[in-house]
């Protein structure tokens, strides 16, 4: 089991860790998301985060959060597992789970950090100005990876489909022909 000091359970003591944070005078890196099997491009991603500041926060999404955006198949890894993993990139200092009831932005206004980070399809160029009213910097890096998550599962699910297809399909041609030859008897 991870160490639960560094998962954050709540906004009041992501405060007070904040807040410690900052009277030690540490530069703080936030970023989110969901962080669904995590891959190569999420541990590129978060290592260049991390470069941007002393301490970084993770924003993880809950499974209801995921799924409201993602659909009912999603997440494929659960939360608790997500969270972990995620505390085992060497990068991230802290996680918070995000749930789907937390208004607009609610960690970021929590945290305040003093640089955000974002993928480049994350916020509109508005949201970004609103952004760095409540943040030092929003920094925005592109995809550290060729594919995504959701391409990856995609991708996994076409090819779980043609196997069958190519197993299935003559078997169930052979049981129609049987089926069909003993009714001619």
């Amino acid at each position: 089991m991870y160490k639960t000091g560094r998962r954050i359970k709540d906004h009041e003591d992501l405060t007070t860790v904040v807040e410690s944070l900052r009277a030690l005078g540490s530069k703080i890196v936030l970023t989110q998301g969901s962080y669904d099997l995590v891959h190569i491009g999420h541990a590129r991603y978060l290592e260049t985060a991390k470069k941007h500041g002393d301490v970084l926060i993770v924003g993880i999404d809950n499974d209801e959060k995921i799924r409201s955006r993602k659909g009912p198949d999603r997440p494929v890894v659960p939360e608790d597992e997500r969270l972990e993993m995620v505390l085992h990139l060497r990068p991230v200092d802290f996680v918070f789970l995000k749930k789907v009831d937390d208004p607009k932005w609610h960690l970021i206004k929590t945290v305040r950090p003093d640089i955000l980070i974002a993928v480049e399809d994350t916020y509109t160029p508005e949201e970004i100005k609103e952004l760095e009213t409540l943040c030092g910097s929003v920094v925005v890096l592109e995809r550290q990876a060729t594919t995504s998550t959701s391409a990856k599962i995609r991708l996994m699910q076409l090819k779980t489909a043609k196997k069958l297809e190519e197993t299935l399909t003559p078997r169930l041609l052979k049981v129609i022909q049987e089926t069909l030859g003993s009714q001619e008897e």
